[in-house]
């Protein structure tokens, strides 16, 4: 019996793929951003919290926007591969 199959690959080839492997550093991030921005505002209601505590969402922020923005660009690039290919 074959492995997990999600969207048609199993777990074998989802784990080799990179794009599958950024879409879940993604969520994973989303996660942590999302946890960390909870704080700052729990923080910020018991008193002045240190800087370290506001600034902590910007690096899963930035992160974000990194791998947001190759998830953006992936079915561009992807038509733009097989235009060349049909082409060329």
């Amino acid at each position: 019996m074959p492995a997990v199959v999600r969207s048609g690959l199993s777990s074998e080839e989802a784990s080799l793929n990179p794009n599958s492997c950024i879409r879940q550093v993604h969520r994973w991030l989303s996660i942590i951003f999302t946890g960390a921005v909870i704080a700052d505002f729990v923080a910020m209601a018991l008193g002045k919290p240190p800087s370290w505590v506001v600034y902590a969402p910007l690096l899963p922020l930035f992160l974000l926007l990194f791998t947001g923005l190759y998830l953006f660009a992936l079915p561009y690039a992807a038509r733009w591969r097989s235009v060349q290919r049909s082409s060329g």
